[in-house]
């Protein structure tokens, strides 16, 4: 799993530190408001896209998907990686049915734990070894802000894993896990 050693205050940028905290509230169990949630999409340059697939009909949601799958796909596929690397590449593309799955089969908190999964892998195919070091996320926002924000989301996700017995409700869980789909989406 993606880790964040450092606080919000320390890892996120000061223009993004309210919407930061209002996803990742400091004690657990959180509970995200869609607001909250497309406060932190707005940040992340994908408001409309976020609002859009969050009150989709069903049809919409399967098209959205199917988009998602297909951009994933893409970006595993053209992701150069040394020969020892090939075999985590083919673990990651069959990983994203099973969100799929888990996505319409509306088991969120599966669905979130399998893309925390697949968003670690994903980090190490694009930026391998820093993925896993302790400034990574501080790496990832000086290449790009947006960029940066969205891999600081993506090391706090384990935050809405089952949290001692707590069942987060299932209108969390799909906002925090659209937000990263539609980045993903839009990549």
């Amino acid at each position: 799993m993606l880790s964040c050693s450092h606080c919000v205050s320390r890892g996120v940028p000061r223009e993004f530190r309210r919407v930061a905290e209002a996803l990742f509230p400091a004690s657990p169990p959180n509970k995200v408001t869609t607001a909250e949630a497309a406060a932190f999409a707005g940040v992340l340059g994908i408001g409309a896209d976020f609002s859009k697939c969050i009150n989709a009909t069903e049809a919409e949601r399967q098209k959205f998907l199917t988009y998602f799958k297909n951009n994933l796909d893409l970006l595993i596929q053209k992701t150069w990686v040394e020969k020892a690397d090939e075999d985590r590449k083919d673990k990651l593309k069959s990983n994203v049915p099973v969100l799929i799955a888990y996505i319409e089969q509306a088991d969120y908190q599966r669905a979130l734990e399998e893309f925390a999964q697949i968003l670690e892998e994903l980090a190490w195919l694009l930026f391998g070894p820093q993925s896993r070091k302790d400034d990574f996320f501080e790496y990832a926002f000086r290449i790009d802000t947006q960029m940066g924000l969205f891999w600081w989301y993506a090391g706090h996700l384990g935050s809405f894993f089952s949290q001692g017995g707590a069942e987060l409700d299932g209108e969390t869980l799909k906002a925090v896990l659209f937000l990263g789909i539609c980045f993903l989406t839009d990549f």
